[in-house]
């Protein structure tokens, strides 16, 4: 069962379980593409790798009628240092998820151990400019980031497309918790992003987070301030961006503001 409302510019749907958001949240996206290779020669994607996606993707992958070979896929963010093809690697994520399995016309990787990662960011931004989003498929991280823009990196007006950030204790901590890696010192410290207005330049945003580890940060993003502490709360500005929640993440929704990112 799906329940609708709008925050600001920002549609919210809400499903009773995890797999029921995904495969919604699948169907949209995918409606999206195909009206949109209707129209135009090429879609070009941005996604999101976590464990959040986990259920979008699985459903994405097999969506029938599109044709993936006029489609050009990127990514939002990777750590930087990691060994080559280490599984926590974002890009290594998406590969065994939907880059290898889908016949893209292009997989545009950011390498997170680049020579010169100045160099890579301005690499990765030309890519973007010279084939702009047209969708952007995002999570929500349990400090309210979007990508790694974490709220001490945050800045809805940032000049550069893609740069290189530090990552803040609760996000390393999440991907602890979400069981990516072992222990907190082995979570890389700093990364490669797209910033807030890359991801805000999409024409269309779909943003899935399920998951009880996240209700404060839905929390925050529909009911507090639009605000650079929460960072996705930028999204209620975006005519464009549907948010897809579960029964948990949703969970607080009617209860008292818990603002325990401000």
């Amino acid at each position: 069962m799906e329940t609708e409302t709008k925050t600001d510019n920002l549609v919210v749907r809400t499903y009773a379980s995890r797999a029921e958001m995904g495969r919604a949240a699948a169907k949209e996206v995918t409606d999206k593409i195909k009206e949109l290779l209707g129209r135009q020669k090429f879609v070009n994607i941005v996604f999101a790798a976590a464990p959040s996606q986990e259920e979008f993707l699985a459903e994405l992958v097999f969506s029938k009628g599109i044709d993936w070979k006029r489609v050009n896929a990127f990514h939002m963010d990777e750590y930087i240092g990691l060994s080559p093809g280490a599984p926590q690697g974002f890009g290594e994520f998406l590969k065994k998820r939907i880059f290898s399995l889908l016949p893209f016309r292009s997989v545009n990787y950011i390498d997170g151990n680049a020579a010169n990662l100045s160099g890579e960011c301005e690499r990765y931004s030309a890519l973007l400019s010279r084939w702009p989003a047209d969708l952007v498929c995002m999570g929500i991280g349990a400090n309210g980031h979007i990508a790694f823009n974490d709220p001490h990196v945050a800045d809805f007006d940032d000049p550069l497309m893609v740069k290189i950030v530090s990552l803040d204790r609760q996000c390393r901590r999440q991907q602890v918790n979400d069981g990516c890696f072992a222990r907190l010192d082995a979570v890389p410290t700093h990364a490669i992003t797209l910033t807030i207005p890359a991801l805000m330049a999409g024409k269309y945003i779909y943003c899935m987070v399920p998951g009880k580890n996240k209700a404060d940060a839905v929390y925050n993003t529909l009911m507090g301030e639009i605000s650079e502490q929460c960072p996705a709360s930028v999204l209620r500005r975006h005519a464009g961006a549907t948010l897809f929640l579960d029964a948990d993440s949703s969970s607080i929704l009617s209860t008292e503001p818990k603002n325990n990112l401000l």
